[in-house]
């Protein structure tokens, strides 16, 4: 018995280990994603600075107005920043979607959080986190870029706060029990489906998983 604790036990580490070290290398991909796209903001700064000041250096004055509007334009589309109201769920929102759409991933967000929540906003985070990084990991199993999708819903339905996550599923899906479980999954997404699942029961929502038609859907439900 003292010996089967022991393997038992050396095994569980292994997996701890293995997930704690899916979870350092994702969120190093994340920052080195938001170096890349600050570094791109930099250079086209550096090139708008130049160009306005050649049409301001030539007195194109017209054409520096025109310059300046496109521009205005151009920024007013770009800044697809999300925020829900919550600066600990803007970060993990803002960072998942940033590196989806590095992995050619079309993302579709809307969130708002209530200021007053009843869960912990690590928990949350933790939940929307784990989510987004399963929703991703699925869509980077479809070879064709343009069949990868990721919709994410954050809002107050019925006093309660209602996440729904959804994205385009390349690999075969089982259900087992009352989860799903592809044919080949890392051991982070099930360590991360189990820290969903505590989190929920932890503050009595509720949470249901649907996979139809190479869609695959989660809905949590959080008392407010």
């Amino acid at each position: 018995m003292g010996l089967f604790n022991f393997l038992f036990g050396k095994m569980i580490d292994k997996r701890i280990t293995k997930y704690q070290n899916d979870l350092i290398n994702k969120q190093y991909a994340e920052v080195e994603n938001m170096y890349r796209t600050m570094r791109g903001w930099r250079h086209d700064y550096h090139n708008h600075i130049q160009t306005m000041k050649a049409y301001l250096q030539m007195e194109k004055i017209e054409e520096l107005e025109q310059y300046l509007n496109n521009l205005d334009k151009d920024l007013t589309t770009v800044d697809r920043v999300i925020k829900t109201g919550n600066v600990m769920v803007d970060a993990i929102l803002n960072s998942k979607i940033s590196l989806a759409k590095s992995k050619d991933i079309n993302v579709n967000a809307k969130a708002i959080v209530p200021k007053e929540l009843k869960i912990q906003e690590i928990d949350l985070c933790v939940i929307i986190g784990n989510l987004l990084d399963n929703a991703i990991e699925a869509c980077m199993k479809l070879d064709n870029p343009s069949d990868r999708f990721i919709r994410v819903y954050v809002d107050i339905f019925k006093e309660q706060l209602y996440i729904s996550v959804q994205n385009s599923n390349g690999g075969k899906i089982k259900k087992i029990g009352k989860t799903y479980h592809t044919t080949k999954e890392s051991n982070s997404h099930g360590f991360g489906l189990i820290r969903v699942d505590n989190i929920v029961n932890k503050y009595n929502g509720y949470i249901n998983r649907q996979n139809e038609e190479g869609v695959f859907a989660t809905e949590v439900m959080l008392p407010l």
